[in-house]
């Protein structure tokens, strides 16, 4: 054993000296992308776990059995080490592709754009794109992100291909500050949102199960698992919040997108949470992490901590009662690798100790890493000749590719006013323009966080540039905290003379944001008071455009006629300008929803840390989301207006081929029958206005009357649709009742409740049913 470990030491002693040596001979060519298994290297070529013939099963288990305890230790952190002797490069395994490729610390991520590679694509934030409700399209995007990384490793700017996006927590509260990058608060749409990215970036179909082999051309990793949605309030901190959550809530609220996204996605990668639910660190959570997303779930990769969440385990929380307490907890738990330092630091202590068994934690987690490692082809020699090779930097920034972001933003932005059709502005009338406000001319407020490099970026002013040629401009305010208006009476001046004015107002990434949550749901400062003053000024009604992720009282400028059109554009990424500017003036025909509710600004009296989602009439707690809250609402969830007026009809409910079933418990029906239960509902959808447009149809299901905590209302199926100015057409959704028709009890089971009226509902048509008639045998035809 002495021999065995001498000859390892002296391995990795001079192998990285030879191999540094060619790299400096080869300095002046184009790097080769990190990988193993070259086959036109001898010592590495005869080893089983370089044979891909074999099932990646048995390679992954050969590799780990010949690493040494040290060299195991190494690879159970985000930046793994490289093991010479093996062929085994250096791996990270942090990288961000949240609404773009790139946008973690620059020290910590695995991709580089300092070579022939400067930029990405870069696409709205999630918040915005959600807006869409176009799961097409967010697959085609997230599709076009694992293009773009898989073509920035082949060009040696990437050290890693594991992504840790998507963020599909709930925004349950609007003052939370990365709720941006989430798909909002609907549990439904974000579980569509999440199998929709995960297929795209893995390189999968949009139906699914097309991936060959299990080879993936990215690694997507949902998070942050789980009830995560609190960085900064009142004290309380997301590394040592303790969450207290329901079983109900749990159930149909916080974990529905996670299961989606393992069991309908197949997705790769979850990250465990920083906080606490009841009284338990996310990422020490045997139940949770072994029982539940492995055991009922099915999920097959890897379980990554967030940053330093091992460290906090001990430093901050006082959950662990040593630091190699830490390492085994996690590892016990079912975690495979830590974002941080602290298992390279300290799980050879805990082995020591006893308090960790290599072979059946450390073997276990090195298990799981090594598959994702080999399912995305980095064991299989050089990659230039397996699929995906082709990919170049020719295939970053395309033409194609930021069309298709200039389309996410397009289809995503939500017209919330148009008083007298104010807009469109007409093209050939408008001879001067002013455009005020301190989000109009600043690149970076686009894009929102987590944002790699954009191929190119163009602000609203300039996007307004296109249209108008007479076009004079002022900040207003200095910075968007807007603690004091710039020139009063030069904008006064400006906004009187000015055929029309746009304002451009909203937050930042210094307002909102990761480790920032907002205090409060009014727009910054003075900001309100310049709205208004412009307002009065102006000889014509202005349209104001909101940049921002969470949502803000404006009810302001909603109810002031002076303020004619109102546009919310989230962070609409590197085109978020252009896209504004034809909308303005009706190059295109807006169509988004919203996908969170707008709460009025009282709304923070509700203290941020509570997490029920249900409403308690004896606290007078109005609970949280369209689903559930009951309270004034500035704007309500799937609220969006257009160009064009939009008709619905419901045109048939096909029959479901079970009997009547009464009170039931999803469970006790079996996933045979459910698929059986199936229907069709099928919708006629018209254009009644002059415009074509792109159009979400959103079918809820609203009851009566909440019966032991089931939702008032709830989604279960969304469609969009092109059609043109008096052009008709039919939307077909299928509605599984075990799905969409069940609400969970308080013991957090799914139950069928055939107690009190419901309603199909889209637009103002309400289709009426009981529970009963889904497993009757009825078929009702409208004509």
């Amino acid at each position: 054993m002495a021999l065995k470990n001498a000859m390892i030491l002296l391995c990795s002693i001079l192998l990285p000296i030879f191999f540094n040596a060619e790299l400096s001979a080869d300095s002046n060519k184009q790097p080769l992308p990190p990988f193993s298994c070259d086959s036109t290297n001898p010592s590495t070529k005869s080893y089983p776990f370089c044979n891909v013939d074999l099932p990646i099963e048995k390679r992954a288990r050969d590799l780990v059995s010949r690493l040494s305890l040290d060299e195991k230790i190494s690879q159970l952190v985000n930046e793994a080490s490289a093991v010479p002797r093996l062929g085994i490069p250096y791996y990270q395994w942090w990288s961000e592709a949240l609404h773009g490729v790139g946008g973690s610390t620059p020290a910590q991520s695995g991709v580089s754009f300092n070579g022939t590679i400067n930029a990405a694509t870069s696409f709205p934030q999630v918040i915005l794109t959600a807006a869409t409700f176009d799961a097409n399209l967010w697959y085609r995007m997230a599709k076009v992100m694992g293009t773009e990384a898989r073509a920035l490793y082949n060009e040696g700017q990437v050290t890693g291909m594991t992504f840790f996006s998507p963020n599909i927590n709930i925004f349950r509260d609007p003052r939370w500050g990365r709720g941006q990058e989430t798909p909002g608060e609907d549990p439904f749409l974000t579980s569509k949102y999440a199998v929709s990215y995960v297929r795209g970036i893995q390189g999968d179909s949009f139906e699914g199960g097309d991936l060959k082999d299990g080879r993936l051309q990215a690694s997507a990793c949902c998070k942050h698992l789980t009830a995560y949605d609190l960085e900064s309030w009142n004290g309380n901190s997301r590394f040592t919040f303790n969450a207290r959550v329901t079983k109900q809530d749990m159930v149909d609220t916080y974990q529905l997108p996670f299961k989606s996204c393992v069991q309908e996605g197949q997705a790769s990668g979850i990250l465990c949470a920083y906080n606490f639910v009841n009284g338990v660190p996310n990422c020490v959570d045997y139940d949770l992490l072994t029982k539940t997303v492995r055991g009922e779930w099915g999920f097959q990769g890897y379980i990554t901590s967030d940053f330093h969440a091992v460290e906090h385990l001990y430093e901050k929380q006082n959950y662990s009662k040593t630091t190699e307490d830490a390492v085994a907890d996690v590892l016990k738990a079912g975690m495979d690798v830590e974002c941080g330092s602290y298992l390279a630091n300290h799980t050879k202590s805990a082995v020591e100790k006893g308090k960790v068994s290599e072979s059946d934690d450390i073997d276990r987690a090195l298990y799981n890493l090594f598959t994702v490692r080999m399912r995305l082809g980095l064991f299989n020699g050089n990659p230039s000749e397996l699929p995906y090779g082709n990919l170049s930097r020719n295939d970053v920034c395309s033409r194609e590719h930021q069309d298709l972001a200039l389309e996410v933003a397009r289809d995503g932005i939500v017209l919330l006013k148009n008083s007298a059709n104010l807009l469109p502005l007409s093209k050939s009338e408008i001879k001067s323009l002013a455009v005020i406000g301190p989000n109009a001319n600043v690149s970076d407020t686009l894009l929102g966080n987590y944002a790699g490099p954009p191929c190119k970026t163009v602000t609203p002013l300039q996007g307004l540039m296109n249209y108008v040629k007479n076009i004079e401009y002022r900040e207003g305010c200095e910075t968007i905290n807007c603690t004091s208006i710039s020139s009063i009476k030069v904008v006064k001046e400006l906004s009187k003379s000015a055929d029309y004015v746009v304002l451009v107002m909203g937050l930042n990434q210094d307002r909102e944001g990761e480790d920032l949550d907002r205090e409060d749901l009014v727009l910054p400062g003075q900001q309100q008071r310049l709205i208004t003053i412009v307002a009065k000024a102006a000889k014509n009604p202005v349209i104001l455009v909101l940049l921002c992720g969470g949502p803000v009282d404006i009810s302001f400028a909603k109810g002031n006629p002076k303020i004619g059109s109102i546009l919310w554009a989230g962070y609409p990424g590197g085109a978020g300008g252009k896209a504004i500017a034809e909308i303005i003036f009706g190059d295109h025909n807006p169509g988004g929803r919203l996908p969170v509710t707008w709460y009025p600004k009282d709304f923070i009296k509700i203290p941020m840390t509570d997490m029920r989602m249900r409403p308690d009439t004896s606290s007078g707690y109005p609970g949280r989301t369209y689903k559930f809250y009951q309270g004034e609402k500035v704007y309500e969830f799937g609220y969006g207006l257009s160009y064009s007026t939009y008709s619905y009809k419901f045109v048939s409910v096909s029959e479901s081929k079970l009997k009547n079933l009464g009170n039931i418990l999803v469970s006790n029906i079996g996933s045979e029958l459910c698929e059986r239960a199936k229907f069709l509902v099928i919708v006629s959808v018209e254009n009644d206005g002059r415009m074509a447009g792109k159009h979400p149809v959103l079918l809820f299901l609203r009851r009566d009357k909440a019966v032991k905590g089931s939702p008032v209302k709830q989604l279960v199926g969304f469609q969009t649709l092109k059609l043109n100015a008096d052009e008709k057409a039919n939307v077909e959704f299928e509605i599984n009742p075990c799905e969409h028709f069940s609400t969970a009890s308080e013991d957090g089971t799914m139950l069928i409740d055939d107690s009190g009226l419901q309603y199909l509902v889209v637009g103002d048509q309400e289709y009426p049913m009981l529970s009963t008639q889904m497993f009757s045998k009825k078929n009702s035809q409208f004509f």
